[in-house]
């Protein structure tokens, strides 16, 4: 049963997301990172996570708590009007949903939720997918034992091929949380496997994306000597053999906050991603701070809660090599 909390928390999401209703073309990416979508996507509110249907008219992503008790998905459709105020899609809105991703030909949607397969009680996180019905979308279903297990699964990535990456921390796992690998044959997922050194460590790596091609591999990994922040975005590129090679930290986008949630455009010229930066302030040495000011410091987008920025990919790439 949807809590009273859970349902006025997200009407006035919506109630703030609506005041804006435009957001740039999806293929003109700015060369440095950038805020996206403020006032329709990147709000006071805590955001996560994008996704982008293959047509470029319906944008996904995820909205939370503070303390991220309660997640949802939530989205938005393009119009003769501009963008529609974002609304919980229709499948969400019981359960802690999160972390959406199409398939490549945009018929079925995969998600990370902790719904239970059956009674009320909510579980672990399990990966999910739901197709579309019509103009909406059926009923989830869970992707079984083959994918999920008694811990928790999370940030489904699916390729063109069907295979499928997502992050877990089980205790046989080569660091403290990794990134694995279903390949899809005929028809049907196999054992998951960790993706090897070139990617996982004996730290934190989590949120992967990969690109449909499966030539491009994108994650946040924590713990890492080089990492800038609460946790870095890196990036991996296949070479010719099919192998993963050494990830890279994409110091050129990272801040000192945690940035995660990589996600690409098909045309691979948008990078999207969540950071936590901020520009809360530590002293207000030119006046003595009003009651007016500290809740301004509270209510705008850089408030130190999550946001959806984007970038140009190519220069991502360019930095990278």
């Amino acid at each position: 049963m949807k809590s009273i909390l859970s349902f006025c928390f997200v009407l006035m999401a919506v109630a703030v997301m609506a005041q804006k209703n435009t957001l740039p073309a999806f293929n003109t990416p700015p060369n440095e990172v950038s805020l996206f979508g403020e006032g329709i996507v990147s709000t006071h509110l805590n955001e996560r996570d994008f996704a982008i249907s293959p047509e470029g008219t319906e944008i996904y992503f995820t909205i939370s708590t503070p303390k991220s008790t309660f997640q949802t998905i939530v989205w938005s459709k393009k119009n003769k009007q501009g963008w529609s105020a974002p609304e919980i899609v229709s499948f969400a809105g019981e359960f802690s949903d999160l972390e959406p991703v199409f398939s490549s030909d945009g018929q079925t949607l995969y998600f990370a939720s902790n719904r239970p397969t059956s009674g009320s009680t909510p579980k672990d996180f399990d990966i999910w997918k739901v197709k579309r019905v019509g103009a909406g979308w059926g009923t989830p279903e869970n992707l079984g034992a083959v994918i999920n297990t008694e811990g928790d699964e999370f940030y489904p990535s699916i390729t063109k091929s069907g295979n499928l990456y997502f992050t877990a921390a089980y205790k046989d796992g080569p660091g403290r949380e990794d990134i694995y690998v279903s390949e899809f044959r005929n028809g049907e997922f196999v054992k998951p496997i960790a993706l090897d050194s070139a990617v996982n460590s004996k730290y934190y790596e989590f949120n992967a994306f990969v690109d449909q091609d499966e030539k491009y591999l994108l994650f946040t990994s924590y713990g890492r000597k080089d990492d800038t922040g609460g946790g870095d975005l890196y990036l991996s590129i296949k070479d010719s053999n099919g192998k993963w090679q050494p990830a890279k930290n994409l110091k050129s986008i990272n801040s000192k906050q945690i940035d995660y949630c990589p996600y690409l455009t098909t045309d691979g010229k948008a990078l999207f991603f969540t950071s936590e930066r901020h520009q809360l302030p530590t002293a207000f040495s030119s006046k003595k701070a009003t009651y007016k000011d500290v809740l301004e410091s509270n209510s705008n987008p850089l408030n130190g809660t999550g946001n959806i920025y984007w970038i140009d990919f190519r220069k991502v790439v360019e930095a990278y090599k």
